[in-house]
């Protein structure tokens, strides 16, 4: 790219159209490879075309005619494929120390499962509850709080569910079943309507990334302001909430610092109304280098950063809990204003003296200053020399990485050298109202063919391969979690015996199991298998 405007006005009055375009121009590059990465390419250079220009939008003006007359600036440097010049924050990969430990929350897939605080005291009053949470989204963290609670069955199979809380299954049966089976047409429609009393992504991964921690760090994907606290393991997060698995206030204080603040920006993306930015796993918390040893991390830095995290956690919801109304957005509007100097308003006068904005404003400077030493940089420095300098570091970490240096996050989770021969999570070590083992409910446990393989020289009968998909969903489901060793492919084909092409359809519904958090995929030794979850 030689020339870029990312944003520019498009006006066609006769048409009626008024958009937003973005324009580039490419140029050719010589053979020369070394010459390619130096940006000295000679066919460019003859061109007079060395160095790029982005030009960036200033002002606008609409005339009398419809026509827009507008100001930009440019800038002559490397322009990457995001439009943008500076640091290259598109090229930063996913570390490894990263891996694992973040998710969305659960996807119900049926308004149903929410309930009340009131209507969960009813069900108590009929029967003990373990199965109902509180429950967050987004709105519910940086706005005005619903209050409410969900049903979470994860861990029992419907005929569970029916004799052990059947106040709970009744609700679910009318408010949830009605709603997947109305969409049971597609694949996926049917192997939710199946499992219909399940979340529609209950996020297995999730529950055991949390299952060994009393507390975790949550962000709304989408939000004016990017703001990271802990909440409780007993607080189920919705799939608006970006869920980190560190009880780690060390880990909060980097997330909630202005270096990843420009980090986020860069690498998330841009959606909703006030074009608010979103928060992007992948993208954002997984390639973010965090500082250590060698950037100049010292344990009483460390120790500083993690201090300023929780006083600022516990500030914000102290002040929150005792005045009614108050928003983490309203809070951080107001903060926003006294970094600009600018005048606040009556609404803002009330929030800043409810809040104690300014003592917030005063433990995020020193946060900010204690994260910039931490990766031995100047307290002034730029958004851009500060991302390059980010870009470097995950650069020399994945460096690090491929000789197998790699500095986890949760060593004692992530790590494989940490994790039992297994690689999973006991009964006990998972929150009282999990039970890993989880099973399709469409065939009774005391059926003989529900008889649990074991080991893996045991070659019961063939069952026969069910006719409908749900029936299918769940005789795959039931076997997978009656079996100890993962099954291959072929195993599973060997466990049914059928007519026509059925064993073609059931790769899909492996995946489908995946997707709902009731299978694994392990590979071992280059073999891939199947295991139930």
């Amino acid at each position: 790219l030689i020339y870029a405007i990312p944003d520019h006005p498009w006006v066609d009055s006769a048409n009626g159209a008024a958009v937003r375009i973005a324009m580039t121009v490419g140029a050719k590059l010589g053979s020369d490879p070394a010459a390619k990465r130096s940006g000295s390419d000679p066919d460019l250079a003859a061109q007079g075309l060395t160095t790029a220009r982005l030009l960036t939008l200033l002002s606008e003006t609409t005339g009398d005619f419809g026509e827009v007359d507008v100001t930009l600036a440019e800038q002559k440097s490397t322009v990457h494929a995001d439009l943008s010049v500076g640091a290259n924050v598109s090229a930063a990969v996913a570390l490894e120390a990263n891996t694992n430990i973040s998710s969305p929350g659960v996807k119900l897939h049926g308004a149903g499962f929410i309930v009340t605080s009131e209507e969960a005291s009813s069900f108590t009053l009929k029967e003990p509850q373990t199965i109902i949470r509180e429950y967050r989204n987004g709105r519910d963290l940086t706005g005005e709080p619903r209050n409410v609670k969900v049903i979470d069955a994860f861990g029992l199979n419907a005929s569970e569910l029916r004799s052990q809380f059947p106040a709970v299954y009744q609700r679910l049966l009318e408010r949830v079943k009605p709603e997947r089976d109305a969409k049971a047409t597609s694949q996926d429609g049917a192997a939710y309507a199946a499992l219909w009393w399940l979340f529609g992504k209950p996020r297995q991964e999730m529950r055991k990334q949390l299952a060994d921690l009393p507390r975790y760090i949550a962000t709304a994907v989408t939000a004016k302001h990017r703001v990271f606290q802990f909440l409780s393991t007993d607080i189920l997060a919705d799939d608006a909430l970006i869920c980190i698995a560190s009880s780690d206030a060390f880990h909060l204080g980097v997330l909630s610092s202005d270096v990843h603040l420009p980090w986020s920006l860069s690498t998330g993306g841009w959606l909703g109304v006030g074009n608010d930015p979103r928060y992007i796993k992948s993208r954002c918390f997984e390639t973010f280098p965090f500082p250590d040893e060698d950037t100049g991390l010292t344990s009483d830095l460390r120790q500083r950063i993690a201090t300023l995290a929780e006083q600022i956690d516990a500030h914000r919801k102290r002040q929150q809990a005792a005045h009614t109304g108050l928003t983490l957005t309203g809070m951080y509007n107001v903060l926003e204003a006294l970094r600009e100097g600018r005048e606040l308003t009556a609404k803002e006068k009330t929030i800043h003296t409810q809040g104690l904005v300014s003592v917030l404003k005063d433990l995020h400077d020193e946060l900010d200053a204690a994260v910039l030493a931490a990766y031995g940089l100047e307290a002034n420095i730029s958004n851009d020399a500060l991302l390059t300098h980010l870009v470097a570091l995950n650069a020399q970490r994945a460096e690090e990485e491929k000789t197998g240096k790699v500095r986890w996050l949760r060593p004692e989770f992530q790590n494989p050298a940490f994790k039992s021969a297994a690689n999973s999570l006991s009964n006990q070590e998972l929150p009282a109202h999990i039970s890993i083992s989880l099973q399709a409910d469409l065939i009774p446990k005391n059926d003989p063919k529900t008889a649990k393989i074991g080991k893996k020289d045991t070659k019961p009968a063939p069952n026969s391969w069910p006719s409908s998909l749900p029936l299918q969903v769940s005789a795959v489901a039931q076997l997978l979690g009656s079996v100890v060793a993962a099954m291959s492919l072929s195993d599973i084909e060997a466990s049914f015996k059928g007519q026509g092409p059925w064993k073609k359809g059931l790769p899909r519904i492996l995946e489908t199991l995946e997707a709902l958090g009731r299978a694994r995929r392990e590979t071992a030794g280059g073999s891939e298998g199947w295991r139930g979850l």
